[in-house]
């Protein structure tokens, strides 16, 4: 899965507000081997102010209207929309949509609905709380307890609301309500997420648990430690992994798939 962030305040400095810029990266990534690209128009970053609904649904659009030519030119793709507000995600899903990744946790069933009535997947990401606040309080006596309560209740959720198990993706959320040993804990036992019979998608790409490892401040600096969490990621069966760097994590892929198969 690769990201294209379409704001100007990525945490990892690789946003952009042009939409063609956008669509030149996601035929990029579709080249080096993106099976799905993931737009996103709002950074999760916490000490960032919400964009607006509409500015929001406004570049979405942007990459939306451009995406079936894209398609047209370079073959298949799936495509994702990274959101969590209902009243986005109702304004923008369609038929060219294939995953709606909601960071929200799921606090109710709205976009479970939304995504029922258009029969697109969803992700359900783990944390607590609001999303665009910082959580840098939270402590679990039982991170892999309280994640595997929490996604039974949340698919539970998402299925009285009309979706089907096979419409359904999980993501242990790293850096989400998690200091450096939950991350590095939930990494270790990636292995007990399989009991939920969904794919698993691992959003590894230069996330602030390498940065924390390593003493890495700059975001940038993080692609391999990236490629060695795909390496655990793939030792523990996860499906799918959320990248920036298609290229390096796609050539690493190639390598290690022999050698876990």
């Amino acid at each position: 899965m690769g990201i294209v962030n379409i704001n100007d305040d990525s945490f990892s400095g690789d946003g952009t507000l042009d939409p063609a810029c956008a669509i030149a990266l996601a035929r990029q990534q579709i080249k080096d081997g993106a099976d799905v690209i993931d737009i996103g128009a709002e950074s999760a970053r916490t000490n960032r102010e919400a964009i607006s609904i509409d500015e929001e649904v406004r570049r979405l659009r942007s990459f939306l209207d451009r995406w079936p030519s894209l398609i047209a030119e370079v073959g298949p793709c799936f495509l994702s929309i990274n959101s969590w507000r209902p009243e986005v995600i109702e304004q923008v899903i369609g038929d060219n949509v294939d995953l709606i990744n909601d960071m929200s946790a799921l606090p109710d069933e709205r976009n479970a609905k939304i995504c029922a009535e258009h029969q697109v997947p969803l992700l359900i990401m783990h944390s607590v709380g609001d999303p665009k606040v910082a959580h840098t309080h939270q402590r679990w006596p039982d991170l892999m307890g309280s994640m595997t309560s929490f996604f039974r209740e949340k698919i539970d959720l998402a299925l009285s609301a009309g979706l089907t198990m096979e419409q359904l993706v999980i993501d242990p959320g790293l850096d989400f309500a998690k200091q450096r040993e939950d991350n590095l804990l939930v990494l270790r036992e990636l292995d007990q997420l399989h009991q939920f019979n969904c794919p698993i998608l691992l959003p590894i790409s230069r996330k602030t648990v390498i940065g924390d490892v390593l003493d890495q401040p700059d975001p940038t600096d993080r692609d391999a430690g990236t490629v060695a969490l795909l390496v655990q990621g793939m030792v523990k069966g996860v499906h799918l992994f959320r990248v920036h760097n298609v290229k390096a994590c796609w050539q690493a892929r190639q390598v290690i798939q022999p050698l876990v198969s």
